[in-house]
């Protein structure tokens, strides 16, 4: 992926962008020394990198570097798009700079030049040093941008203070102090902007699950955000909480714990099922309610460790209805993958359950062996 970012080529787009707004810029001397640089690094560290070799042409007083690094900037992002929009990684290099040079003696300019730099790649690693160094003057200055016109702004609002944001540095403040930006948000028109409000939801939702389904709750009594997206964002910001069963969290979402549900079959195809290979299972739910039942039916892999400790798994099987007085018959397929990046998989017993509503309605073991 670092090599995709960054190469002779994207660094050769920054010199040309550097030299058009800065005519002394030395768009040779730049591109020869980030490219002989980049071998060794990783992406956070090759950021920095190009950072230290734009900042070798740069005036060394914060506010006339400022000024340079916004007469360099690309055109914006195309302010009428509504997604996915992110930015190239060759731009992080004014909120790289305005962290070093302006983070202590010039809080105010380095916010303005995230603002703008903001509108060309997200600067949601950047603005969290602020937040730590000047927790209440940057949450005052969050709280406007919160209203900006334009949508890369506003996005940088929630996820910059996300509390579990990957990649980024943490951020100190009370994981629940961004409520207040995050109600600013939640009807936002924006699709990008809404993803992050759900994403950050989500964060908040693995350390305190019951607040962020209280304000789903208030969002939709408000009814300021289009039904179907706040919907859609609230399965979205509750999707950890719904892998663990929480009650509250499904509830918000029509399935119900307590629901008449009842797993009449479960099965696999095989006993004994080889690392690389497919498990395949079956199950049949039905229900005695004289009115349709909607479920939402997930399975945990419980995998055996060599450690004795087991690990689990929650995935998605369907989300349906079951009719009245009727069943339903599901299937899966399961491939048990050998070189996944996130857990390796070990021989031994293993066992999977089936979640209807967040209440495990059942289990099964089988044997999973190495290849032959």
């Amino acid at each position: 992926m670092k090599d995709q970012l960054f190469n002779a080529d994207s660094l050769r787009d920054l010199a040309s962008e550097y030299q058009r707004g800065l005519p002394d810029f030395d768009a040779d001397q730049f591109h020869t020394e980030a490219v002989a640089g980049l071998p060794g690094r990783e992406l956070l560290e090759r950021l920095e990198w190009i950072a230290d070799c734009v900042e070798a042409q740069l005036a060394p007083e914060f506010p006339e570097m400022a000024q340079q690094l916004e007469a360099a900037m690309p055109p914006a992002l195309d302010p009428t798009l509504s997604d996915n929009d992110f930015g190239r990684f060759i731009h992080a290099v004014p909120g790289i700079l305005a962290v070093r040079h302006g983070l202590d003696n010039h809080r105010e300019r380095a916010l303005v030049l995230l603002h703008n730099a903001t509108k060309r790649f997200s600067m949601e690693f950047y603005i969290r040093p602020f937040l730590n160094r000047w927790p209440d003057e940057t949450f005052e200055v969050l709280l406007e941008w919160a209203e900006d016109s334009n949508y890369h702004v506003r996005r940088l609002v929630s996820e910059g203070t996300r509390p579990k944001l990957p990649w980024a540095k943490k951020v100190e403040i009370d994981p629940l102090s961004p409520l207040p930006l995050l109600e600013k948000l939640h009807a936002d028109p924006t699709r990008y902007v809404t993803r992050s409000v759900a994403n950050h939801l989500n964060d908040i939702s693995k350390i305190d699950t019951s607040v962020v389904t209280k304000t789903l709750k208030g969002w939709h009594d408000l009814a300021q955000q289009e039904p179907k997206e706040l919907n859609w964002m609230t399965r979205h910001a509750l999707r950890t909480a719904v892998k663990k069963g929480d009650a509250d969290a499904l509830a918000l979402q029509g399935f119900h714990a307590d629901a008449p549900v009842h797993l009449t079959e479960l099965s696999v195809s095989e006993s004994k099922v080889a690392i690389g290979d497919a498990l395949e299972f079956n199950l049949s739910l039905k229900t005695d309610s004289k009115t349709p039942v909607p479920v939402l039916v997930d399975y945990e892999m419980r995998f055996h460790r060599p450690n004795g400790r087991e690990g689990r798994k929650v995935f998605k099987l369907k989300q349906t209805e079951i009719p009245a007085l009727g069943s339903v018959r599901l299937s899966k397929r399961h491939v048990l993958k050998g070189n996944a990046t996130t857990f390796t998989l070990y021989p031994g017993r293993h066992t999977l359950a089936v979640q209807v509503n967040g209440r495990v309605q059942g289990e099964i073991s089988f044997e999973l062996v190495n290849p032959t």
